[in-house]
């Protein structure tokens, strides 16, 4: 009796167990079909992402598990590991640090996995399949043109601002300035008010890598909002008289030019001021509805999210994704997937942002 009750004892866990295995293996195998990393939960933009990219797939036979690595390139690669063994086919990945993420997303690479990098390029690896982005020179060119079509001149001072040293795309953004501010710099209209290392290099047209390096270095934000509002109160601190009056101000994206905006705005020596942004956040877009901050460019993440996803959809479906151009990561030319983006001012708002369903107008207030 003994032996026999042992017996439908063991039967039964074995059972128990297939149907717990049975329940795992339901929707999917139990295995996340595409895993996605983004930087933080501390920027609106990730955060809207995150629930776009679970619209994006919902209604598909595929599943996906979203985290975020706070800020640190250790938290990411935790974040990819985690990933990696939930059985992913593709990863999509906004990496922290450029470089720094090569090594989570070479582990990935080890076990199949495919990889598109969101919004950020992984540099100095070959295990990057895709690239999915807005075209970051594009954006820099657009915020520099912004403030050459409004410039006062001539030598009318100009503050330059950049995002984080450790982000490619920060160096994008800022070579798409300089070639067009360089010229207006070059035969005086502007003047450099708080760079040495521009002033520097302010005769050359095209900027080396370690070119733009040295300037980024002296006028990094590293995209924090505090950061910007200390540099800019040190630059306006130290600036003479003749680095004051109307001012052009550019700024990298949209926190720092909230910030950089409320420093200059507090500064009676400054007449006026046009400071740029990217990203068309809600804070900024009332603050330019308030006359606070002069644009933003506006880049239509809904694109960008359902470009990034249809990219994983036709990798799991066993096609080839549709690309539009590549971009030298330093091991290799990375196919891409390129998305335009909008220069968005008081006059256009309305059109670009509400009317697009991008925002509600409910969400600003004085929206003409």
């Amino acid at each position: 009796m003994k032996k026999s009750f042992k017996s439908i004892s063991l039967l039964l866990v074995v059972m128990m167990f297939a149907t717990i295995m049975a329940a795992c293996s339901s929707n999917g195998g139990g295995e996340v079909s595409v895993g996605i990393v983004l930087p933080t939960k501390d920027e609106p933009r990730w955060v809207q992402d995150e629930q776009r990219f679970k619209d994006a797939l919902s209604g598909t036979k595929y599943t996906t598990e979203i985290l975020f690595s706070q800020g640190t390139s250790a938290k990411e690669k935790e974040n990819v590991e985690t990933l990696i063994n939930k059985g992913i086919d593709v990863l999509i990945i906004c990496p922290q640090d450029g470089a720094a993420a090569a090594a989570a997303v070479e582990a990935a690479a080890k076990e199949g996995i495919k990889v598109i990098a969101y919004d950020r390029l992984i540099t100095g690896t070959d295990a990057v399949d895709y690239y999915v982005t807005f075209d970051s020179e594009a954006v820099g060119a657009a915020q520099a043109q912004y403030l050459v079509d409004n410039a006062k001149g001539p030598g009318q001072p100009l503050y330059l601002y950049a995002g984080a040293a450790s982000d490619n795309n920060a160096f994008l953004f800022f070579s798409g300035a300089w070639k067009v501010l360089q010229p207006k710099i070059a035969d005086g209209t502007f003047v450099i008010a708080n760079s040495s290392e521009a002033v520097a290099l302010q005769d050359k047209a095209e900027l080396s890598r370690e070119e733009l390096g040295k300037i980024i270095g002296q006028v990094t934000t590293n995209w924090d909002p505090n950061e910007a509002k200390n540099k800019a109160q040190t630059h306006l601190t130290s600036a003479a008289a003749d680095a004051k009056g109307d001012v052009l101000i550019l700024a990298p994206n949209d926190g720092t030019a909230r910030s950089i905006a409320d420093v200059f705005g507090t500064d009676s020596a400054v007449s006026s001021f046009i400071v740029t942004g990217q990203d068309a956040e809600k804070a900024s877009i009332q603050y330019i509805i308030d006359g606070k901050q002069s644009m933003t460019v506006f880049k239509d993440v809904r694109t960008l999210v359902t470009d990034a996803m249809g990219m994983a959809v036709a990798i799991l479906d066993g096609k080839t994704p549709e690309t539009t151009g590549s971009y030298d990561n330093g091991n290799k030319e990375v196919p891409a997937k390129q998305t335009d983006v909008i220069v968005v001012n008081k006059e256009n708002v309305k059109a670009e942002l509400v009317d697009s369903a991008y925002y509600k107008a409910e969400d600003f207030t004085g929206l003409q």
